[in-house]
């Protein structure tokens, strides 16, 4: 991994330095209210397949990201490989830096890191369709709403009713934005 530097954002691999301040974000009920209702997280009891969704600084997939001016913590960022050809970008901001167009910024940033270097052919994204804000952040990133699915969860949170909504981009879309922002 790469650090990757944006205007606003320095997103540099995760290390166990930032554990305090992941488990912070955690603890925020509103931060947490799309992911799992706004609870406090039972680490003993939570899916080891969605680690990427806790990260504790040791994650190879997770760049922790600090402002540029004066290394304030911001959030997390992750590009998760599901396979060569296939990764799933995250991101978990603290609410004083919402509405600052800095998800979308770091989430540009492994986009273009996703293609141009990682080598991916598509890069997917998910969120609860209610999560309005998350899904702005992916259509400003250049994503394209794929698909729906209403899952059954054993313990629903509101809005988990409307469903789970699905954002892809291509290696070609990419290429082809890229092209038109030159």
């Amino acid at each position: 991994m790469v650090v990757l530097q944006t205007r606003h954002l320095t997103l540099s691999p995760c290390s166990p330095e930032d554990r305090t301040d992941f488990i912070a974000l955690e603890r925020d009920p509103e931060i947490m209210r799309f992911l799992n209702g706004g609870h406090a997280i039972d680490h003993e009891e939570s899916d080891p397949n969605a680690e990427f969704l806790m990260p504790r600084g040791t994650e190879p997939h997770v760049w922790t990201a600090r402002r540029t001016a004066n290394g304030a913590f911001v959030g997390w960022f992750c590009l998760w490989p599901e396979s060569s050809e296939l990764a799933e970008i995250g991101y978990r901001l603290r609410r004083l830096d919402w509405g600052q167009g800095l998800a979308s910024e770091g989430a540009l940033a492994l986009i273009n890191w996703g293609f141009g270097s990682a080598g991916y052919d598509r890069i997917s994204a998910t969120t609860m369709a209610a999560n309005q804000a998350s899904r702005r952040v992916m259509e400003k990133i250049g994503m394209q709403y794929a698909r729906t699915l209403h899952i059954d969860f054993p313990h629903p949170i509101p809005g988990s009713e409307q469903g789970e909504v699905w954002y892809e981009l291509t290696r070609t879309e990419w290429d082809t934005l890229s092209s038109s922002d030159s």
